[in-house]
């Protein structure tokens, strides 16, 4: 009879995982490290043990439930949740009907977005749809990898190719990138996930890179070919500067129309989070085209930069690291802001 329970808990225990889960919206304390089921793969996902996890300001929104939302867009989730897109591992199995990835294959993802179910990235396995997965960059670790696959795929949705024909329920049209050789560019909210990928395509494709971002990111991203840095903790970058091309501002929100000011005629203003933005009259008036794109996931993207990471043409800066037991923590280190590049989880192996 021992024997049998024995047996039987093996058997159990292999249908299980450590995640991070929560069971109802709130602070970081609501992220419960438990065992959770691990979910049944379907066709045409791959199974992926996972060695990290990049975090990404959707995280912390889904686990609040979206409150700064209507609430007729906020979302109805069936808890408990797992967070989290963006993962770095190994294939673990594969459906029947997958032919272009193999077990053991190292591949990267941003898994699901923008969805709610069960098989999501803090966890120590995730099933990902094959039309998600690329394979990782083979000279950079998983850690380094884990902290791209969203930030940069906004930055190239947003800057190079949207890559998709989903509408963004805040503009009626659909957002178009601009050439970037030769024009000035100002990223607000430089140092960040997205702000240092930005920099970083916009000098690749021949721009003049003006950052702007707290004192203590100066040495790095110059480093990453900022041509000047406005420390706006001591400058006003909406005050000083004039006739820029483009302005993409990673932080967003009801206070991204001070940029128009300092947009050449014909130039451009992307929030990252458009979300408050109410002066588009103001744009029409002066000429300025202002436009945001939703991020979705895509592999083939995600292969043409794992090839750009690869070159060392795109760094991915990473700002710490927390093991998956310690997410609320590292959701902790995220509410403390002046994140420098990205926040990682690591999984035990």
């Amino acid at each position: 009879m021992q024997q049998s329970n024995k047996i039987k808990n093996m058997v159990e225990k292999d249908k299980t995982m450590k995640a991070v889960r929560q069971h109802e919206f709130g602070g970081p304390e609501v992220l419960v490290y438990e065992d959770a089921p691990i979910p049944e793969l379907n066709k045409g996902e791959v199974r992926v043990k996972v060695h990290a996890i990049g975090l990404n300001p959707p995280d912390w929104y889904l686990r609040e439930g979206y409150k700064m939302l209507p609430p007729e867009w906020q979302p109805k989730v069936p808890f408990p949740i797992i967070l989290g897109t963006d993962i770095s591992g190994v294939i673990e199995s594969v459906a029947d009907d997958i032919e272009d990835f193999s077990v053991g294959d190292e591949v990267y993802s941003m898994v699901r977005f923008p969805s709610y179910g069960p098989s999501r990235a803090y966890a120590e396995y995730v099933n990902v749809p094959v039309s998600e997965l690329a394979l990782k960059p083979a000279g950079i670790d998983h850690v380094h990898t884990a902290g791209a696959p969203m930030s940069l795929l906004t930055a190239w949705q947003f800057m190079i190719e949207v890559g998709h024909d989903e509408p963004n329920p805040l503009q009626p049209n659909k957002h178009v990138p601009v050439p970037l050789e030769g024009k000035t560019i100002m990223i607000n909210g430089a140092g960040g996930g997205v702000g240092h990928f930005a920099l970083q395509i916009a000098k690749w494709k021949g721009a003049k890179v003006i950052a702007v971002a707290s004192g203590r990111q100066e040495e790095l991203l110059r480093e990453l070919g900022a041509d000047e840095f406005i420390d706006y903790t001591k400058t006003n970058a909406d005050e000083i500067l004039k006739d820029i091309d483009l302005v993409i501002d990673t932080v967003g929100g009801a206070n991204t129309g001070r940029f128009l000011k300092i947009l050449k005629p014909g130039g451009s203003l992307f929030p990252i989070f458009p979300l408050g933005f109410s002066d588009r009259d103001e744009a029409e008036k002066l000429g300025v085209n202002v436009s945001a794109t939703q991020v979705r996931s895509d592999g083939k993207q995600l292969s043409e930069l794992a090839a750009l990471l690869d070159q060392e043409i795109i760094r991915i800066v990473i700002d710490s690291t927390f093991p998956l037991a310690q997410a609320r923590q590292a959701h902790e280190r995220a509410a403390l802001g002046h994140i420098q590049g990205k926040i990682v989880l690591t999984v035990d192996q």
